[in-house]
């Protein structure tokens, strides 16, 4: 079983950036396929963005293609989060996620996920 725990969040203004970091535990991450997913209050859970094993392949969300991007250090078992060009609509609570279904390259559907993290949130003032 892998422990997530996101970091990186904040209260930022638009247009501006942010880092998120998800540090994982008790596993490596080679074994999972890694995704990203927002919740913003009242609404519900949606796909960011997701990475496979090795990292060769990634998958977006429509409203943060162009602007943001997933990456992982698997040295370092933690997968990132790069926001760029930040809009009010943004502000949710993020969420990492982990998915360990062999033969998947990588997936926007939150039930294919395992294991999550406890999130971040992140506000983008206007």
């Amino acid at each position: 079983q892998v422990q997530l725990v996101e970091s990186g969040g904040g209260l930022v203004q638009a247009g501006d950036s942010l880092r998120l970091s998800c540090a994982a535990s008790g596993r490596t991450l080679t074994n999972y396929v890694m995704g990203w997913f927002r919740q913003a209050q009242g609404k519900d859970r949606l796909f960011v963005a997701a990475i496979s094993r090795g990292g060769r392949f990634t998958d977006y969300g429509e409203s943060v293609k162009g602007r943001f991007t997933i990456s992982r250090d698997n040295a370092k078992n933690t997968v990132y989060l790069q926001m760029h060009n930040l809009r009010p609509e943004d502000t949710a609570d993020y969420y990492c996620a982990a998915a360990t279904r062999v033969g998947m390259v990588t997936t926007a559907t939150p039930t294919e996920y395992d294991y999550w993290g406890q999130g971040t949130q992140v506000t983008v003032s206007s």
